[in-house]
């Protein structure tokens, strides 16, 4: 098979010069030809700082055309972009950069007081290189080798330290393809990008496009005026979201409808309340569920098109070039989530041990619990360090969540154990609600739902859920929050 294909920013600036690459809000856009030159420019100056082959670059920014230059910039260098959260405290992103090996720091002006806490041996904001008069004379690399590390990013540790996932070219160049052949291509879509660059469902995005020849329309972050304005007046196709977006979206939509050329809203992020499913099936809006994570550099399983409304609740197959099963299954076909394809990682960055229990004869073990049904549909039910096990019986988190989100009153809602002394452990439920509710209400409604066993022992009310930066719940801290103040527990 062939390894080396034409670097593909370059590629696509000769097929389509004058097309546009990203598009803003407020009318301003970069053509793939501009991007290649910006991006080339900037890589000769990174090369007269010092960043050669094979450096590890840690990049710290929000959604900002620097930053994308800079990440293309990057590969023209043959090195490394470590892709840093914005929201992780100085001693989280100092961990990850040293981890790394990250010997360079470019990072946006705002987050200056932030980056110069952080110990790294060469450090600027990225107009800093920007301003150099001077830039190194060197050849640019015109290929891509599909084998070759290109990016570097962290997954939560939710379950321990950090780990750094290696992403090789192949596995982007595949996981757009996968998407490719599953979504199709449009010659009008324009992708909506307001998930964060860092994490792998924004950078895939980015990584689309220049493979595509597609429009970006970028957004700094979310919100959902902004993000519906675009969707009603600016063409968007594709949008990628997660949970609580498609919840705010919904109801900013209100009895409103979306255009037509809005083709796809692609859910990700973990389990989904049926409810909320129901609701945007009803409204005409086109959710397609899908399963993913940094390991398999996006999206690895998909609902496609002709089934987004026969399987509601369905995270859909494997792209074509992957491989899907279910390890272990309980008596309920339960077991955990095995995938396998050329977008799963080769591994984490200097962690033989956690890569080689992980990945199998080149199955990854996902860590998510799910089933297939009898035509072979995914369906996704927890995260496995999330189930809850009360009294031997399996509890798991997103089915109260799910049960619970269908209650008028109730506009988010997070689940996770803890300990019991009879049971082991027992789930507790935290709500934020739209209007006041008594325990007594939520119980007698969670009655017509959900076994006794499943009930939440406990019903907290709060401002918000924590979330991380791709605005998915964080279970792990729900617990940190019980007992805070702004933290009300309903009797």
């Amino acid at each position: 098979m062939q390894d080396t294909i034409p670097h593909w920013l370059s590629k696509q600036a000769d097929i389509s010069p004058n097309c546009a690459a990203i598009q803003y809000a407020n009318g301003y856009q970069i053509t793939f030809q501009e991007l290649k030159e910006q991006s080339q420019m900037y890589a000769k100056k990174l090369a007269t700082w010092g960043v050669k082959e094979g450096s590890h670059v840690a990049v710290l920014s929000t959604n900002k055309q620097a930053m994308i230059t800079a990440i293309h910039a990057i590969s023209y260098l043959k090195a490394v972009v470590v892709l840093l959260n914005t929201r992780l405290t100085n001693e989280e992103l100092t961990y990850q950069i040293k981890d790394a090996d990250a010997s360079f720091l470019i990072y946006a002006d705002e987050l200056k007081v932030k980056a110069v806490q952080i110990p790294c041996l060469n450090k600027a904001v990225f107009e800093e290189i920007d301003n150099y008069h001077e830039h190194a004379d060197i050849v640019l690399t015109t290929e891509i080798q599909l084998n070759t590390p290109f990016s570097i990013m962290y997954t939560s540790g939710t379950t321990g330290s950090p780990k750094g996932v290696i992403h090789t070219y192949g596995n982007h160049w595949w996981s757009a393809i996968g998407s490719a052949l599953n979504l199709g291509i449009h010659s009008d879509d324009k992708w909506l990008a307001a998930l964060p660059i860092f994490h792998v469902s924004g950078l895939s995005i980015l990584i689309r496009s220049v493979v595509y020849g597609m429009s970006v329309y970028l957004l700094e972050k979310f919100d959902k005026t902004s993000v519906q304005k675009a969707i009603m007046h600016e063409g968007v196709t594709i949008v990628s979201v997660v949970t609580v977006m498609l919840q705010q979206l919904l109801e900013e939509l209100g009895t409103d409808r979306y255009p037509t050329s809005l083709r796809c809203v692609l859910l990700g992020g973990g389990p989904a309340p049926r409810p909320l499913l129901e609701q945007a099936k009803e409204m005409n809006v086109p959710v397609f569920q899908s399963f993913g994570m940094t390991e398999t550099a996006s999206q690895i399983v998909t609902l496609s098109a002709g089934d987004a409304l026969q399987k509601v609740g369905s995270a859909g197959k494997p792209l074509f070039p992957a491989q899907l099963m279910i390890k272990d299954p309980d008596h309920s076909g339960v077991g955990e989530i095995c995938v396998k394809g050329p977008m799963v990682t080769s591994g984490y960055y200097k962690k033989r041990e956690a890569t080689n229990k992980a990945i199998q004869g080149g199955w990854l073990a996902t860590g998510d619990l799910g089933y297939l049904d009898d035509e072979g549909f995914l369906y996704v039910v927890e995260r496995r360090h999330d189930l809850i096990i009360s009294g031997g019986e399996n509890i798991y988190p997103s089915e109260i969540e799910s049960a619970l989100a269908g209650h008028p009153a109730i506009k988010e809602v997070g689940v996770t154990g803890i300990s019991d002394t009879k049971w082991g452990e027992v789930p507790i439920a935290f709500i934020v609600t739209k209007y006041r509710l008594t325990l007594q209400e939520i119980m007698s409604y969670l009655d017509e739902h959900v076994a006794s066993y499943k009930q939440p022992k406990e019903v907290y009310e709060v401002d918000a859920l924590p979330r991380n930066a791709s605005n998915k719940l964080v279970r792990s801290h729900l617990k940190q929050i019980r007992g805070k103040e702004g933290c009300k527990q309903l009797r």
